[in-house]
This record gives structure tokens, sequence and C-alpha cells, in this order.
């Protein structure tokens, strides 16, 4: 028996790379498919193969965590790239995704691209958030402009921090991610698109997961997404996914204070204090109500 990652699933093969970075093509077992068992890119596997085209996976080794918007699984990093304006910089996407790395325990990185396309006034706003997400305990990095710039400053936040991480690349559609690792490795040749204009998001250009070696460490390309749901998240442990509202959580009067209407909040009272800011309790309460109205979900007779 083998072992080894899955770094691309394509068109229901996926290949496996192992320990000698030699790649196999494979098929899952058929049990998979009856135990409701998908492998993911980033899965380490046991497999068999007499060649290196006709492999087959015969165990999926336990994950830490697994994305399913990208379909990822063991991830270390999570890159979050967000445009400064085409398409404009919002601060709500900006949450969901830090909340969907947040439940899952993956590390936040947040990239800030197309600086160079905002006036005085609106580069003072982007600086600010800065400040904000900072203050909280996030790394925001506003993207130089030039190839160049990008290429040295990327490639210093690899040496010293991404280094023997498997890292994905997410955010808004049209923020440049494909455009970022180009500019790391021009032989990677990935494609770009540029923003609909009707739509005023960017064109998905990527379309499928395929983790790229890079600077010692592994990159997952992914599809842009312009809207994420809180499927997996409960009301009450949302607010744990909020670190300046978490460390709170034991000066609120009421242990399973929502933050909400409840007297004694510590959460409401550092609001006033402007120690928390009122985008991100906005935002919070504006997932609060989206938790509140999902759609129970219903199993049928023997399912666990």
């Amino acid at each position: 028996m083998q072992k080894g990652q899955i770094t691309k699933a394509l068109s229901g093969f996926y290949y496996v790379t192992d320990r000698s970075n030699t790649i196999y093509q494979t098929r899952a077992r058929g049990v998979f498919r009856k135990q409701k068992i998908t492998p993911l890119v980033g899965d380490y596997v046991e497999f068999e193969s007499g060649n290196q085209d006709e492999g087959v996976i015969q165990k999926l080794l336990e994950r830490k965590n697994e994305l399913t918007r990208p379909q990822v699984a063991n991830v270390d990093i999570g890159i979050i790239i967000m445009s400064a304006a085409d398409p404009k910089f919002s601060n709500q996407l900006l949450d969901r995704f830090l909340i969907m790395l947040e439940s899952k325990h993956i590390k936040p990185i947040i990239f800030i691209t197309k600086m160079d396309l905002l006036d005085h006034d609106e580069t003072i706003k982007i600086k600010k958030y800065q400040k904000d997400y900072n203050k909280i305990g996030y790394q925001m990095v506003l993207i130089e402009k030039t190839d160049k710039e990008k290429k040295k400053q990327l490639e210093i936040l690899f040496n010293e921090q991404f280094k023997n991480n498997l890292i994905v690349f997410m955010g808004q559609s049209g923020a440049g991610k494909s455009t970022l690792l180009n500019v790391l490795n021009p032989e990677l040749e990935l494609k770009t698109g540029e923003t609909s204009q009707s739509l005023g998001r960017g064109k998905h250009t990527t379309r499928h997961v395929e983790l790229v070696p890079l600077l010692e460490s592994l990159i997952a390309d992914t599809p842009g997404f312009s809207l994420l749901a809180f499927d997996e998240i409960e009301q009450e442990s949302l607010s744990e996914y909020f670190p300046e509202m978490w460390r709170l959580r034991s000066d609120c009067k009421f242990s399973g204070c929502l933050h909400l209407t409840e007297p004694g909040c510590a959460v409401k009272k550092a609001i006033l204090e402007g120690e928390i800011p009122e985008y991100r309790y906005d935002n919070y309460r504006l997932f609060l109500e989206e938790i509140k109205k999902r759609k129970p979900k219903y199993r049928r007779k023997g399912e666990s």
C-alpha cells in the first residue's frame, strides 16, 4: 500500500502525489460512493497502483479540517483576496470569509489588491479598515502596485510565514487571485479574467481545485465566490468566530448572551466605547438573522 496526497481532482480522477513527488492518476473505490464519502484535494490517502495511470484509492486518512466552498481538506492558511476597487471592497464579504475560516480553525491572512485604483480619500478608508482588522488580530496586507514590487512583497511573506503549509487562495471573483500566483511564478499561466461590468463581479476563471507547489508551500487556486452561507454555524456559536467579541464573553452578565438586547452585555458596551467597529457588529447581526431564518435540515430515516 502506498501513501500520498491528492493534489488535483478532475473528471472523476484523483491525482495523488507521493513523498518522492511522483504523481499517480487514480480513481476512488466504489464503496466510497455507497458510503457517501468524497475524496477531496488535500486529503492524505492510501492507494494501490501497478503504474502511474491506473491507481485505486483504498483509504482516506483522517482530516484535520475541510472546506466545502472551495472543496479542499487539511488547510493550514486561508489567504483572502479582496479588491480595493473593481469590484468594490466589501467588509461584509470579507467577514463571511473570516467566519468560514475561523469555524474550520484555519489561520486567515487578508490581501487587498488594486490599491492603485483608489484616490486619496478611498486609500485612507482602506487603511482604516487595515488598522481595525489588525487590532482584532488579523494580518491585512495591502498589495503593492507593480508586478516587481508584488513579487518581492509576496516572496518575503512566503519565506517568513507560509513555508511548508497548504494554503488556499479565496475571495472575491475578479480580485486577482490567479494574477498574484502568476506574478510569483509566470510558468503557471493561470487564466485571469476581467470584471464583468454588468454584474460588478469577476468572471470565474478557475474551474477546478489544484494544489500547486510554490516557494516550498502548496497553493490551492480556487474559484471566487460572491455569496457564502452559514449552513453549519448555530446562532449560539456565531460570536465565537468574531475574536473581538469572543474575548469579552466572560464579561457579559449572562453566559448565553447573543449581544442583542440582553442587559449587562460587554460587547454592546465595547461598541459604544468604540472598541469594536460598528460595521463588524452590523455584520454580526446580519449573519445572526440569516442563521435564525435558515430552513431546518431534516434527515431521512436511517440517516445519521
